[in-house]
């Protein structure tokens, strides 16, 4: 069973606005969530090694979501690792781990959600593919 999935992205922006928009509550806001049409609700980040971060977004088929970690590493515009749980999935935790890079003007970006396992009924790949569109459109938009 194969129970990590991996997305190797570039974005058309520095590292310093990826990384902003991974830990900054204001812009994830902007972007997280599968849903193109879909909206953020609240976000609270601690971003440091212990601290806690937790976002809700709803679809715009108003179902509403929240998924809750723990930040595991920190090491600003280069390395962020934290856990993953959703709120309707108690007990399923994954680990994300996002590296950036830059690639000229642009931002090379290696995703990783590893210990997925099989009791989480969201198609992970497709969700962050998404969710990482989403986030490539917001870049791009001004």
């Amino acid at each position: 069973m194969n129970d990590t999935v991996n997305i190797e992205t570039v974005f058309h922006a520095p590292v310093n606005r990826i990384w902003k928009a991974w830990t900054d509550p204001l812009v994830i806001l902007k972007w997280f969530g599968s849903d193109p049409n879909g909206e953020g609700v609240k976000a609270e980040m601690d971003v440091r090694p212990g601290g806690s971060f937790m976002i809700s977004f709803k679809n715009s088929d108003n179902s509403e979501h929240t998924c809750f970690g723990v930040y595991k590493e920190v090491y600003n515009d280069r390395r962020l690792s934290f856990t993953w749980e959703w709120k309707s999935e108690p007990g399923v935790e994954s680990l994300v781990t996002v590296i950036l890079s830059p690639a000229n003007d642009d931002t090379k970006m290696s995703f990783e959600l590893a210990n997925v396992g099989t009791a989480s009924a969201h198609n992970y790949l497709a969700g962050w593919k998404a969710t990482f569109e989403k986030l490539e459109r917001i870049l791009t938009s001004k």
